[in-house]
């Protein structure tokens, strides 16, 4: 069975350690295929991006 939702890429600040937290992400262009994500740290605010490939199986959602 295949997963819903994809892990993040880390889950641990590089600078202190603290919890990321997902802030935002930034659409995929059509032809690259990747979206950014950016993650907050909780402890220091430190926001970290990452690039990741688009499944275009996965169930998408909407925030409230």
């Amino acid at each position: 069975m295949r997963k819903l939702v994809q892990p993040p890429p880390r889950s641990r600040c590089d600078r202190c350690g603290g919890e990321l937290q997902l802030k935002m992400v930034v659409p995929a262009d059509a032809i690259v295929e990747a979206e950014s994500e950016v993650l907050v740290c909780v402890a220091c605010g430190n926001e970290q991006v990452y690039w990741v490939t688009v499944d275009p199986y996965a169930t998408r959602t909407k925030a409230a």
